[in-house]
């Protein structure tokens, strides 16, 4: 891909391992959550996070009240969290994966901000192994990526992408990008209002109307991601897609799909446990975003999926 450099501002900052910060409440969504949301049908259990891409059972919860820990447990507001979870904050971008998320990071404003008026950036959070506080509660990085509503932020521990390549065959740098953006098509849906509508919604409906919400959530982050990919730009006009990035987006979107992910953990796929769409769904609505170009092509409430 095509990418300016971007200099990192206040809306990038690196925690560090183990990095504190703040504390509140709300829910949450992760793009790399997906990895260990598989758990609780392998164990049998009923337990899930407010991550985008973990299971829908707590992803239900965490949307519908109060705070819960990413991990699966509760979370209350500590004052003394500022001073016990400090850490001494790294240096954004620094490395080759932060500066590739940096840039797609700043992209993805310059594509937002002429369709949303008023856009608030979000903030991109890079910390290792855990983070000790945000807005949505603690998280280590098998949660993988995730999008925090509570706090606006954007959570990312970069050691994902290679997991991503390693794991589940998506390679390149237009995979990894097609997971920033899923993460800042969660903040558009924050900041246009959707993500409240959801959320007053899955409080009224069963654990099956709840995650098949959250699929809908999902797949039009998914489109949202497309968008930016097809509207962004370099400073000298040329398109950040080059040959073979679609092909690699679309392998991404492919191998991260609920069904393929319980076949490959030998389960049978079950699809009102879904939160996230099949492989096919999520390809599907990735495929339009990129095609279109047009936010209003991802209106996956109306439209069937």
């Amino acid at each position: 891909m095509r990418l300016d450099d971007y200099d990192p501002g206040d809306d990038i900052r690196d925690l560090g391992r183990g990095g504190g910060r703040g504390f509140g409440g709300g829910g949450g969504g992760g793009m790399g959550g997906l990895l260990i949301g598989l758990l609780p049908m392998l164990l049998g259990r009923k337990m899930g996070c407010g991550t985008i891409l973990i299971l829908g059972a707590l992803a239900f919860l965490f949307f519908g009240g109060g705070l819960q820990s990413l991990t699966g447990g509760g979370g209350t507001a500590d004052p003394m969290a500022d001073s016990r979870g400090a850490q001494a904050e790294g240096v954004a971008c620094d490395t080759a994966a932060e500066r590739f998320a940096c840039n797609v990071f700043g992209s993805t404003h310059q594509v937002w901000g002429n369709l949303i008026s008023g856009y608030r950036k979000p903030t991109l959070y890079f910390y290792s192994h855990s983070v000790d506080r945000t807005g949505c509660g603690s998280a280590s990085s098998a949660m993988g990526p995730f999008y925090c509503p509570a706090d606006q932020g954007v959570y990312l521990d970069t050691d994902f992408f290679r997991e991503l390549e390693g794991k589940f065959g998506a390679a390149g740098d237009a995979a990894q990008a097609y997971v920033v953006a899923h993460e800042v098509g969660h903040h558009i849906q924050t900041v246009t209002g959707i993500s409240d509508q959801v959320r007053r919604a899955q409080q009224h409906a069963s654990q099956a109307e709840g995650n098949a919400l959250q699929v809908r959530m999902e797949l039009q982050a998914d489109c949202y991601a497309g968008v930016w990919a097809n509207r962004a730009r370099t400073r000298d006009g040329q398109s950040v897609m080059e040959p073979g990035d679609m092909e690699e987006a679309m392998r991404a979107a492919n191998a991260i799909g609920d069904d393929t992910l319980m076949r490959s953990a030998g389960q049978r796929p079950v699809p009102e446990s879904f939160t996230h769409g099949t492989s096919e769904q999520r390809m599907t609505w990735l495929r339009r975003g990129l095609q279109t170009g047009d936010a209003r092509q991802c209106d996956t409430f109306s439209a069937a999926i």
